[in-house]
């Protein structure tokens, strides 16, 4: 399975061609605004298959260490969210 990463401008723009990808080819999109991933879209097969597979679940913990900002002592951290 592939991941890609998209920014949710362009995830927006082409949702239909997201989905399709996502159901046909079982690749996972991770959805990123400002450089920040927010979300994940997997297929629901994918998403069930994950849930009862050890590995797999394993491989999502990897994308996830690897994707997850790390914030340091004194750092700003820039909230995204809406009020």
């Amino acid at each position: 399975m592939t991941t890609r990463s998209i920014s949710s401008t362009v995830a927006q723009n082409n949702f239909g061609r997201v989905l399709d990808d996502v159901t046909h080819n079982h690749t996972r999109y991770v959805v990123e605004r400002r450089g920040i991933p927010l979300a994940i879209i997997i297929s629901f097969d994918d998403f069930a298959h994950l849930l009862g597979d050890e590995q797999e679940r394993q491989i999502m913990d990897k994308v996830l260490r690897e994707l997850r900002p790390e914030y340091h002592l004194g750092e700003a951290i820039v909230s995204t969210s809406h009020t």
